[in-house]
């Protein structure tokens, strides 16, 4: 399984990621400048609040004037009201255009996933893959709701502050900004700190969401070999390494906050020490005093949470950069180059020269050619690791050969549009995959253009109708998760339903009756009969007796045809297949 790796996002990249995010609202461009025009009305009208107390203090109460007060109380509630109109729609609609934006983001990410060759698959753990899909791309969100509109609003907010302090009394205004150094250098220093942590972070939560989803899908091999007490420690020491990871950018939190606030006690200190004697003097007015000390209050706060959203910010790069990364795997997604549309397909399958290795470089099939005409069944046997499956494999293009060619009627199987190509290719695998959901949804993949009749009647023909007609609900029973509630025999017979239903032009069957017991075997030997009658069928069976009718024989070792013929020529050959034969032969008349 391979492990997450830890990103580094330096400030370089994080200028390219952070246009390339900001390119993800162009959908929404409309709501995004709106929110940046609410941004800057709440910069505006954050500070007016302190100037209409001064003005207050000032000119009408010092002064006795109980009319000019009143005016004055509305003007503030007004201005209370709109102030709480506009940061009720400003965060509504930072929200949700984050939430619309990972909406798309999200179906890209699967989309694409759902286009990878089975090679990603088998090098990325699958927690992995559900954490970039999920939790990274849900953190991107943070960048539109929390972070960047919001950044941009409260330093627009300390600017404006700023120059209204200035334009009061300016120094006043540098007494308050005396200790801003510190405060500079904590942010800094926090903001650097905390995007360390949390890269760390986001790294233990893929590796637990990784660990989690392969151990809870073999969970029946865990108990079987009674390995839950060491499984149960390794889940332990990378959930201690997530709480670690955790507690040390909150322990970077527990630091920063309180120190500004210290800072903050220092800078009220010197305001009200140095404005008192200002007032005494009657070199300022206690409205200006009072209305500094409202500023600073206001001037603070942002300040305090710049840093923290600084570090939202940055998580969301880090985590838009795994999901830009997952998405930039070009190499992994499947080749769709073809556009020949697969019509009346006949089924002449032909193998020229054909190489093939899963890591580019240890070849499990070597120099495979034959030749497969339309109709015809074709067994494919040999022993675990032969390159039977792989054969199968590279027909239905999950894997991309490296040498030579595969036709289907005369042309390169690269040529045809992927999905129309196996759309003609029927697969029936020996491990059955269900999904959760009904019998019926599970047969037709949720096609609507597949009837409840054709369903049936597919049904009827496998022999599985009756057994289907004594579960509860029937077509409609609930499988549950990975067919759990359904036998091996009856998670086949599922499985071949399906392909009669798409009625594909070529057949094939991977061992797929290795795990029936007798009655179903014999249940669906008829129903494969009919299958195979007029229709390209590949065959691969470790039961000999299930073969011995095929058109041809192919016997595989370590990826090499080693012979080919009719059962009965393979058996006059005396090779590896009579041995075969005669193994299973002898044990059969044993048992």
């Amino acid at each position: 399984m391979s492990q997450p790796q830890q990103t580094t996002t330096g400030n370089i990249v994080d200028w390219v990621l952070f246009k390339r995010v900001l390119r993800l609202a162009i959908p929404f461009k409309k709501t995004f400048v709106i929110a940046s025009l609410l941004a800057i009305v709440l910069a505006v009208l954050g500070p007016l609040r302190p100037y209409i107390i001064q003005l207050t203090i000032d000119n009408h109460i010092l002064q006795n004037d109980g009319d000019g007060l009143l005016r004055m109380s509305i003007i503030l509630i007004g201005l209370l009201m709109l102030t709480g109109i506009c940061r009720y729609y400003f965060t509504f609609l930072t929200n949700w255009l984050g939430q619309s934006v990972i909406k798309n983001l999200r179906v890209t990410v699967f989309d694409h996933i759902l286009r990878f060759r089975l090679r990603y698959f088998d090098t990325t753990a699958i927690g992995t893959a559900t954490t970039r899909a999920i939790s990274d791309v849900e953190t991107i969100n943070n960048i539109f709701s929390q972070g960047l509109i919001t950044i941009v609003a409260d330093l627009l907010t300390i600017f404006m502050i700023l120059g209204i302090m200035f334009y009061t009394d300016w120094k006043l205004s540098l007494v308050c900004l005396a200790p801003f150094p510190l405060i500079i250098y904590s942010t800094y220093v926090f903001k650097e700190k905390v995007k360390s942590a949390f890269q760390v972070v986001r790294t233990q939560v893929a590796r637990l969401n990784a660990f989690l989803q392969e151990h809870i899908t073999g969970m029946g091999v865990v108990q079987i070999f009674g390995a839950e007490g060491q499984e149960m420690r390794k889940f332990e020491k990378i959930n201690a390494e997530h709480k670690q990871a955790h507690i040390r950018s909150i322990w970077y939190y527990s630091i920063f906050f309180p120190t500004v606030e210290i800072i903050l006690a220092m800078a009220m200190g010197l305001l009200v020490w140095f404005g008192s004697n200002l007032v005494i003097d009657q070199q300022t007015s206690l409205g200006v005093l009072i209305a500094f000390i409202l500023y600073l209050n206001m001037l603070f706060r942002p300040l305090r949470m710049l840093a923290d959203k600084f570090n939202t910010l940055q998580m969301g790069l880090v985590a838009s950069e795994r999901v830009f990364t997952l998405l930039d795997r070009a190499k992994e997604r499947i080749s769709t180059e073809g556009t020949l549309t697969a019509q009346n397909m006949k089924g002449e399958i032909e193998f020229d020269k054909v190489c093939f290795a899963y890591n580019e470089v240890d070849f499990v099939i070597k120099d495979v050619s034959f030749h497969l005409d339309a109709g015809k069944t074709l067994a494919i046997v040999g022993a675990t690791g032969a390159g039977k499956s792989s054969i199968i494999n590279i027909l239905n293009r999950f894997y991309e050969i490296q040498k030579g060619s595969i036709k289907i009627d005369g042309i390169d199987v690269k040529d045809y549009d992927l999905q129309s190509l196996r759309s003609n290719i029927g697969l029936v695998l020996q491990d059955v995959f269900l999904f959760s959901g009904s019998i019926y949804d599970n047969i037709t993949l949720r096609n609507r253009n597949i009837s409840k009749e054709q369903v049936v009647e597919a049904a009827k023909i496998v022999g599985a109708h009756d057994f289907i007609m004594r579960l509860p609900n029937q077509y409609d029973y609930n499988v549950m998760e990975r067919g759990a509630m359904l036998s091996l025999g009856q998670r086949q017979l599922i499985s071949f339903i399906r392909t009669v239903v798409f009625n594909p032009k070529i057949l094939i069957l991977d061992e797929a009756t290795s795990s029936i017991d007798t009655e179903t075997e014999l249940l669906i030997q008829s129903a494969v009969e009919t299958l195979v009658k007029d229709r390209t069928s590949i065959v691969i069976a470790h039961r000999l007796s299930t073969i011995q009718h095929a058109h041809q024989i192919m016997v595989l070792d370590k990826g090499r045809i080693i012979e080919m013929g009719t059962h009965n020529e393979l058996l006059e050959l005396g090779g590896q297949y009579k041995k075969l034969h005669d193994t299973q032969f002898i044990g059969e008349k044993v048992s």
